[in-house]
C-alpha cells in the first residue's frame, strides 16, 4: 500500500456541521461551525472553535452563552447560507425564518426547526491562533419528541443529520454497529440484522 506524507493540516473529518446561535444586547445571530465537539461527560461540556473576526465571536464572549443546533437535511441550505453570510449585514433569524426556542439554563435562543438544541454556558476561552476555543458547560438540551423511539431514546436515524468534510456536506449513512458489538458473545451483524 503506497502512502504519502503531507504537511500538518486539519484532517480530522467528517465533522458535524452545526448552527450556533447567540444573542447579546438585542443582537441575535446564527452561524455555521464545523469545529465542534464533546469535551467531558461529567459535567457535560462541549467545545466550539471560532475565528475572532466572526460577528458572533463578541456576542458569545460578551453574553457567555450559545446554543448548538444540530443540522438535518431540511436545514442544510439555511445552515450553508448562515455560514456564508455575515450577521453584520443581515438578520439571519429573519432571513431564514427561524423560530426562537429557549432552552432551560440559558438566555440565548436556539432554533426550533433544529432537531436538537444544546444550551451552553462558556467556562473559558483559549486563544489558539486562527481560532479561539470556547469550552462550555451544557446547561440544557431540547429535543424534537418525534425523534424519540418507543423506549424514549433519541433515534439518530430519524433525524437525518448531516456532516461536513473539506467543504462538502454529507448525509449520515446506515447504522453499522453499536458500542461494544465487537466483543459480545452473540454479537449482531447490525447491517443485515443477522446474528453471527
Amino acid at each position: 500500500m503506497e502512502r504519502q506524507n503531507w504537511k500538518p493540516g486539519n484532517m480530522l473529518y467528517p465533522l458535524p456541521a452545526v448552527l450556533i446561535t447567540t444573542e447579546y444586547e438585542g443582537k441575535t445571530n446564527a452561524f455555521t461551525v464545523a469545529w465542534c465537539g464533546n469535551a467531558c461527560t461529567n459535567p457535560p461540556m462541549v467545545t466550539i472553535s471560532v475565528r475572532k473576526s466572526r460577528y458572533s465571536y463578541d456576542l458569545i464572549k460578551n453574553s457567555g452563552e450559545f446554543v448548538i443546533n444540530l443540522v438535518n437535511e431540511d436545514l442544510l441550505k439555511k445552515a450553508d447560507y448562515c455560514g456564508v453570510k455575515s450577521g453584520r449585514d443581515i438578520d439571519k433569524f429573519s432571513e431564514c425564518k427561524f423560530t426562537k426556542n429557549y432552552i432551560e439554563g440559558v438566555k440565548v435562543p436556539g432554533i426550533l426547526e433544529s432537531p436538537v438544541n444544546i444550551g451552553c454556558k462558556v467556562d473559558k476561552i483559549i486563544e489558539l491562533g486562527s481560532h479561539d476555543l470556547f469550552i462550555a458547560y451544557v446547561m440544557g438540551v431540547n429535543v424534537d419528541s418525534s425523534l424519540l423511539d418507543e423506549s424514549n431514546r433519541f433515534d439518530l436515524g430519524k433525524a437525518n443529520l448531516i456532516s461536513y468534510s473539506h467543504g462538502e456536506y454529507f448525509s449520515l449513512g446506515e447504522k453499522l454497529g453499536t458500542f461494544g458489538y465487537s466483543v459480545r458473545k452473540s454479537g449482531r451483524n447490525v447491517k443485515s440484522g443477522n446474528t453471527k
